[in-house]
């Protein structure tokens, strides 16, 4: 392993990774508009698997997972990445890619309770302030008077992105018991793989009759963005900063993704920042910040 890049540079990076993420809630949106849903995370990821696959072999380091690695190979390819954007892919046809962004991104708020549940871990009073925190946030998202009940897509696609966050979460408690044989950044390219394995034939069963705009200019650069620089750029970016950075900082940071969501949502398509999305990244982002604190306490 390569040494650690400094705290400045790391620090540089998550905010060039925050802006990245966030900015890419408008433009996946765009992008499905283009590809149907799962087609568009097939291709994302397989790209993604290919950049990877050639950054890792120019560095020596392409190998095949051993044994013991190929289980959270295959929960993160299907769970995480596959199960995370597909639904996250499917809901954002539906929902506004700013409040999209918002609820994607509560994945800590369903880890927590899964722990102590399925792993035994005790919840301290700081932890259980921030579920609750948290969930009265999401609870302000899908509220009557925010959320439009008749539209069974805006309901399914709500539905979708919680979802999403549910399946990262599972995915967390399952790599909190695994011993890792392999740097994570070198098992990324299976990874990327499974995941675009798993979603081809339900895109080819389920989407066959859409069309993909190939010949869009703006399409290609959207499946480039999202493949090469928001997929396997951040994801080799996020294992340096937490290389070089506390977790209870990247965690705090990463609160930045969703509310540049809201403010790339607003400036790119046009969408309006209304006082129940305010409100709830608000409560949704002090209830994580509770979360990371907890954790740096128990860590300490």
């Amino acid at each position: 392993m390569s040494q650690p890049v400094s705290p400045r540079s790391a620090l540089t990076l998550l905010v060039v990774v925050i802006l990245i993420w966030g900015a890419n809630w408008p433009i996946m949106k765009t992008g499905i508009l283009m590809s149907a849903p799962l087609t568009f995370v097939c291709l994302r990821t397989a790209l993604a698997a290919l950049c990877m696959a050639a950054a890792l072999a120019a560095m020596g380091r392409l190998h095949w997972p051993t044994r013991r690695d190929w289980p959270i190979v295959l929960s993160v390819g299907t769970l995480q990445i596959a199960g995370f954007l597909g639904l996250a892919s499917w809901g954002v046809q539906y929902v506004e890619a700013g409040r999209s962004a918002i609820l994607a991104y509560t994945t800590p708020l369903w880890v927590v309770p899964g722990a102590a549940l399925f792993l035994g871990e005790r919840l301290g009073v700081r932890k259980l302030a921030g579920v609750a925190l948290g969930l009265v946030g999401v609870g302000v998202l899908v509220t009557p008077w925010s959320l439009d009940w008749t539209d069974d897509r805006q309901v399914l696609g709500h539905a979708m992105l919680m979802a999403a966050a549910l399946s990262w979460a599972i995915q967390i408690l399952q790599i909190r018991g695994h011993r890792w044989d392999s740097p994570p950044l070198e098992l990324a390219v299976w990874q990327y793989l499974v995941a675009a394995l798993a979603t081809l034939p339900l895109a080819l069963l389920l989407e066959a009759d859409r069309p993909v705009a190939w010949d869009a200019p703006s399409f290609l650069a959207i499946l480039a963005f999202n493949g090469a620089i928001a997929t396997a750029f951040g994801f080799f970016a996020v294992i340096t900063i937490n290389r070089a950075l506390p977790a209870v900082t990247t965690s705090l940071a990463m609160l930045g993704v969703p509310a540049a969501g809201l403010v790339f949502a607003a400036i790119g398509l046009g969408e309006r920042i209304d006082a129940a999305e305010m409100l709830g990244l608000a409560l949704i982002a002090g209830g994580l910040a509770l979360l990371a604190l907890a954790e740096r306490r128990r860590a300490g």
